[in-house]
């Protein structure tokens, strides 16, 4: 088994969507993969489907906006699984809605699990990357953070973390650590379903609509954001970091 194959992944918000299909496309590349999310309960499909296919799977329950819980769950990853090497900071939520009609609560909720989150989750992890002298962080932003009606929250928080990529890439690239964000366009997932039930738009109109705007003429699924994920978590990405990649089926501007 090479090196590669033994490396174990920590997938945040991996319950479905994204992380999941990131979780599996991890897990069929030979890492040993911490499942993330509020409910380990929910992450059960996730695992399962990765254990049926022989890889290794650990359900964990960790609200990423906790210090203590952030704590408690790389904890018991590294204890179960082995050394965290590779993070996936993928763990989101939305609370939609214009300027005007946005609390307080709407903006602390996703900066929390967007932005923080991915800040105590690399914080965490970045003390096993150091001793290994390996690491890979790779954070999901997104292409709201070009800005988005409705969106000054996620917005704010996807865009900050590109910023927070960088920094990352520049203080933890001597110890053979890097970080790179891939921000995703319009992907098929419960919360795009959930945006277009916000704007009061079919699921399928809304998905038709996103399509056409599209260099490609299709919207995205989730295993394509998880390849491009799986790429900058490889060996063979050592030399790309503090990179942002945006997977979203065509130039965006």
């Amino acid at each position: 088994m090479s090196t590669t194959q033994q490396r174990v992944a920590i997938v945040t918000g991996a319950a479905r969507g994204i992380g999941a299909a990131t979780a599996l496309r991890l897990a069929a590349q030979g890492r040993a993969v911490g499942v993330l999310d509020l409910d380990p309960d929910a992450c059960r499909e996730t695992v399962e489907k990765i254990t049926a296919d022989g890889g290794t799977a650990l359900a964990v329950g960790c609200d990423v906006s906790d210090t203590d819980q952030v704590r408690d769950a790389v904890r018991q990853v590294a204890a179960e699984l082995g050394p965290p090497l590779v993070l996936v900071n993928n763990a989101g939520v939305l609370r939609d809605n214009l300027l005007f009609k946005m609390d307080e609560t709407d903006w602390d909720t996703v900066i929390g699990v967007h932005l923080r989150g991915a800040f105590l989750m690399s914080r965490a992890c970045q003390s096993y990357m150091v001793e290994a002298g390996f690491g890979r962080i790779v954070s999901l932003s997104s292409s709201s953070a070009l800005g988005n009606r409705g969106q000054a929250n996620y917005a704010a928080a996807k865009a900050g973390l590109q910023g927070f990529t960088k920094t990352l890439a520049k203080e933890l690239g001597k110890f053979g650590i890097t970080a790179n964000a891939v921000a995703p366009g319009f992907i098929v997932t419960d919360m795009t379903a959930a945006t277009a039930a916000r704007v009061g738009v079919g699921f399928d109109d809304f998905q038709e609509a996103a399509a056409a705007k599209t260099a490609v003429g299709r919207v995205g699924a989730p295993e394509d954001v998880a390849r491009a994920i799986a790429f900058f978590t490889a060996d063979e990405a050592g030399f790309v970091s503090g990179q942002v990649l945006y997977v979203a089926g065509g130039p965006l501007n």
